[in-house]
Parts: structure tokens; C-alpha cells; sequence
């Protein structure tokens, strides 16, 4: 088990020794707690692929509330077995919800103003809520209906465990004040923000979680219901991919390992419900994980609901666009709060070549759920949904921070086998084996202290400001980015353009050659038919110089023997 460290401090906190060591020394993380809190009773059994979900202790008699009749209640051991999922009860109208409001949990500047504690942000997400569907009346219908439901779900979940329970047990659920919180959710944590923070610090209970993962988020809804199952009668593109994932999510957890089993049923009928919903995101590898957690905990319609909600109003969907947007703000954001918090470890990270990316993108696709303890994944949950996804930070800085000497001693491989299988060491309660060992071959008897852990990371001072900045910063490396993109993208059209025209010229240039070398072909021919015909002239010539010759010669002959023959024949008469 680790020593408990809150971590409260935002700023770099320069350690002030007589002697102090070395330069860097007094970068390191702060150690020292700057606030008590108590600590927690309650430890959570472990098994990284296992999750119980029903409590096992009895429950003390209380009151439900003024308004109900149910006035005892004691609990009984796994009373819902885990094959017999809830199923969504629906019956006559016992309360009015008319201030409810459909609502969202994407924080900003602009809404949040207070530093993130678990009531100040639970108090700022119901103002959020209230805006983002201001005037929707189907919208409040639709909440209050479904906030309806869920409490008539209480109230039967709350008969059966009163009615099994023994008289041995106890400490169980506190019945009354969570069917206040369930009665009027959005009221009771207007009047008791600091109350239900703490409540939810110390963790749902097992058999209420769904139902209050419902009320947070707002995702209890018979329209989206009815679509999922309309959409269950679709075939999806994506199916081949949905199954050959199937067999690898939560492979050692009773309700996922019978290939033919309602567990890979139900994943499977969700991710490809949605795959048909939101055809953008399709099906990406780390939504089986993120379903799955869901399953455990609710009914598919119901978790359909809630993961439509988790990817439109709680943001979660940029994790799983082909660009992964907010996936990349978030390791930005992330990456920051590193340089920030854990000055040192971010030196070192960046000098033994390691990113976020490597390790850090795996917990932020899964929400943790990929190798964490499932007991540990749960608590996680419940605080995203209540304080929104921006809690994954705490959970993610605070691992680092209690690790951080270990860390520091490791070089790159050792890094990152280090946070892959021993991140969760340090709470530990019976450190027995090593989180590799403990998936292949699960062991019940390792124990995590899980409140610690929580403790530690609601106790992490990341303030909306913070945030807010870093992605103001990264907007703006996105947009010096995109601009020299815009204009890389420029020169390389120009540069197409121009490497078409060298082209076109190329190609004139070769027919002007080829034309060129046809017309010296002609000239030469030409000129070799000129020299014979001068040749032949030539020839031609001295025939008709002999012939004259030959012309003159005869004539001088005749002429010579004309007078001849004329003398001769004046003798001879």
C-alpha cells in the first residue's frame, strides 16, 4: 500500500533544503498532504477481470424517505444472480418531475468557474444541464419519465433485499439517503452538492450503480430504448469486426466467457446498434470495453442509452472519429499537466523517448477499463459521470504521481512494461503478484486499497482554467499546424500544376524532336537523291559532249570527203 499523498498543489513547488542534493530534486512532485482527510474503511476485492456487482453485507434499517412507505430494510447476498439482468420497469406515475431537465456534461470557461472539486463540478454540470436543453418540453418529459423509472426500480430492488436479508448482516446500503438522491436526482445534488460528492467518493453501491450512472447521465430514455431495438433487426458493415472482438473483451469474467453466452450477446447486440446509430464512428476497438463495463451494470437497452449519451454529451465520441480529435487533445492536455505537476518525470519522459500516446491512449479509449481492476474502473466511472470525463486526468496524473520514484529509475522499455503491468503496486494492499501474472491467471486474493486511490485523485488540484488552457494552446499548435498544412497543401498543387505543364512541354518537346528528326531524315534523303541526280546530270553531260564530238568528228569527215569525190568525177568526163 502506498503512502498516501494528496497532491493538492497546481504549481511547482520548490523544495527548500539546507542541503539540497541535485537542481532537479527540487522539481519533484510535492509529497506532503496539505489537507487531512479521512481515510476509508471499505476495501474492494480485486480481480482485474472480474467485477461483483451486487453487496454482499447486510443493510441497516432506515427510512427510504418522508414520501415513502417502505420504512425498514436489511439486504441479501447476491440477490440479483448474474445472469438475471434488470429489466426496465415501467408503471403508474407515483411523483411530478417537473424541474427535471435533460442535460449535458460538456464543461467550459464559460460555465465552470470554480477549481475542481467533486461538489463544485456536480453543481456546475447540473447549471450545464439546465442551458443545453433550455425550452426541449419533449426533452423534460423524456427525463422525467425515465427518473421515474428508475426510482420505481429502487423501490422493487429495495423490496427484494429487505425481504431476502437475514438478521446477521449489516453495514449494508444506506436506503434512505440514496432513494432521496434517486427520488430527485437533480434536486438533491442542487440542496447537498457536498454530500452526494462524498457519497459518490466513497463509491455507488453495487446494486444501485446502473441506476444512479443513469440519473447522472441522464440517459434513461424509451425513445432511444425503442430505436435500439429497431436497430437490432439491421445488419451493420461492421459485424465481422464486432465478433472477432467479442471474444477478447473481459475474456476471464463469468458474464463474457461462454462464446454462446447472454454476456457476448448483449456486447454484441450494443456495439452493433450503435455501429447502425452513429455510422461516422462506426465500430473502433476500445468501445467493447467501454460497453462492457456498462453490461455489468445495467440491461443493453438501457447501456445503448447510456453510451449514446457517454459519446454526444459527455464528448467521448472524438476518441473514436477516424482523426481522433479530442483523443489528441486530450494526450495534449494530458502531456501538459505532466510538465506541470510532475516537472521531473516529464524531463525524464522526454528524455528516454517516451510519449503519452505509448501508454496513455489505451486508458483514455478503454476509460481505464482495458487492464484496470474492474472494482477500481467502476469508481472511475462513477466519478466521470458525475464530474464529467475531465476526472480521467486526476485518475491518470495521481497513478503517475505515486510511482513517480520508480519511475525515474527505469529506462524506456522497463517504462513501459512497468506502466502496463505494476502501475497499480503502490495500492496494493497484499502485493502478491504482478498485474501480467494476475490477468492470465486471475487471483481473488489480491486486494487493492481502491479508496486510497480515489482519495488521491479527487485530491489532484485540476482546475477547468487549467484545462481550458491547455486546449486554447493546443488550438492554437492545431492551427499553426493547419496553416502550414493549408499552405504545404498550396505549393504542392502549384507544384503539381507546374510538374504538369514541365510535363505537357516535355511531351511538345519530344514531338517537336521527333517531328525534327523525320525533317533531317527527309533533307538528307533529299540531298542524297540531289547528288545522284547531279551524278546522272553529270554522266548525262558527257554522253552529249561525246555525242557532239562524236557529231563534230562525222561531219569533219564528211566534209573532208566531199571535195574528193567532186574532183574525181569532173576527171572523169
Amino acid at each position: 500500500m502506498s503512502n498516501k499523498s494528496t497532491g493538492n498543489d497546481v504549481s511547482v513547488a520548490v523544495v527548500s533544503k539546507p542541503d539540497p542534493p541535485s537542481p532537479l530534486d527540487t522539481l519533484l512532485s510535492p509529497r506532503g498532504s496539505t489537507c487531512e482527510l479521512s481515510p476509508r474503511e471499505s476495501v474492494a476485492e480485486s480481480d482485474y477481470n472480474d467485477v461483483i456487482l451486487d453487496d454482499d453485507p447486510s443493510f441497516s434499517i432506515v427510512s427510504l424517505s418522508g414520501n415513502t412507505s417502505l420504512v425498514t430494510e436489511v439486504g441479501a447476498d447476491d440477490a440479483l444472480p448474474k445472469l438475471s439482468r434488470r429489466t426496465t420497469i415501467s408503471s403508474t406515475s407515483s411523483k411530478a418531475f417537473s424541474s427535471l431537465r435533460h442535460f449535458s456534461h460538456k464543461k467550459s470557461a464559460s460555465t465552470i468557474t470554480i477549481p475542481s472539486a467533486p461538489a463544485s463540478n456536480i453543481l456546475a454540470r447540473i447549471g450545464s444541464q439546465g442551458t443545453r436543453d433550455e425550452g426541449g418540453i419533449e426533452a423534460l418529459r423524456s427525463a422525467g419519465e425515465g427518473q421515474q423509472k428508475l426510482h420505481e426500480e429502487f423501490l422493487r430492488l429495495h423490496n427484494e433485499r429487505r425481504a431476502e436479508a437475514t438478521e446477521s448482516e449489516q453495514g449494508g446500503i444506506d436506503w434512505g439517503f440514496w432513494g432521496a438522491v434517486i427520488s430527485d436526482y437533480q434536486g438533491f445534488a442542487a440542496s447537498n452538492p457536498q454530500k452526494l460528492a462524498k457519497a459518490i467518493e466513497k463509491g455507488i453501491p453495487d446494486a444501485l450503480r446502473g441506476m444512479m450512472w443513469q440519473l447522472m447521465a441522464a440517459s434513461k430514455n424509451a425513445e432511444l430504448e425503442n430505436t435500439y431495438l429497431s436497430l437490432l433487426k439491421e445488419s451493420s458493415p461492421h459485424e465481422k469486426a464486432i465478433v472477432r472482438d467479442l471474444g477478447r473483451t473481459f475474456p476471464h469474467h463469468d458474464f463474457f466467457t461462454d462464446g454462446q453466452g447472454i454476456g457476448q450477446e448483449h456486447l454484441f447486440n450494443v456495439l452493433k446498434a450503435y455501429s447502425l446509430y452513429d455510422p461516422q464512428v462506426g465500430y473502433c476497438q476500445g468501445l467493447p470495453f467501454v460497453v462492457a463495463v456498462l453490461l455489468l451494470n445495467m440491461p443493453d437497452e438501457e447501456a445503448f442509452s447510456l453510451l449514446v449519451r457517454l459519446m454526444h454529451s459527455y464528448d467521448l465520441r472524438g476518441h473514436f472519429l477516424p482523426e481522433m480529435p479530442k483523443l489528441q487533445l486530450r494526450l495534449y492536455q494530458f502531456d501538459r499537466l505532466i510538465e506541470e505537476l510532475l516537472p521531473v518525470l516529464h524531463v525524464h519522459f522526454l528524455r528516454q523517448g517516451i510519449k503519452s500516446s505509448m501508454f496513455c491512449s489505451q486508458w483514455f479509449l478503454t476509460l481505464f477499463s482495458y487492464r484496470f481492476p474492474l472494482e477500481i474502473v467502476v469508481r472511475i466511472y462513477d466519478n466521470c459521470l458525475a464530474s464529467g470525463i475531465e476526472a480521467i486526468f486526476a485518475f491518470s496524473i495521481v497513478l503517475l504521481q505515486k510511482n513517480e520514484d520508480e519511475l525515474l529509475t527505469l529506462k524506456f522499455d522497463d517504462i513501459l512494461a512497468f506502466l502496463k503491468n505494476n502501475i497499480f503496486d503502490r495500492y496494493k494492499i497484499e502485493p502478491l503478484k504482478s498485474l501480467e501474472n494476475h490477468i492470465t491467471s486471475p487471483d481473488k486474493s489480491v486486494k487493492y486499497d481502491v479508496d486510497a486511490f480515489v482519495l488521491d485523485a479527487i485530491s489532484m488540484k485540476i482546475t477547468p482554467f487549467m484545462l481550458d488552457t491547455y486546449s486554447h494552446e493546443y488550438e492554437d499548435l492545431v492551427r499553426t499546424r493547419d496553416a502550414h498544412a493549408i499552405e504545404i497543401d498550396t505549393l504542392r498543387n502549384n507544384n503539381r500544376s507546374l510538374s504538369a505543364q514541365v510535363k505537357e512541354l516535355d511531351t511538345n518537346m519530344a514531338q517537336l524532336n521527333a517531328e525534327h528528326v523525320e525533317i533531317l531524315n527527309q533533307l538528307v534523303m533529299a540531298r542524297l537523291r540531289n547528288e545522284e541526280l547531279e551524278e546522272e546530270l553529270v554522266r548525262y553531260k558527257l554522253l552529249y559532249a561525246e555525242a557532239m564530238h562524236e557529231n563534230q568528228d562525222s561531219l569533219s569527215s564528211h566534209r573532208l570527203s566531199s571535195p574528193q569525190t567532186s574532183r574525181k568525177g569532173s576527171r572523169h568526163f
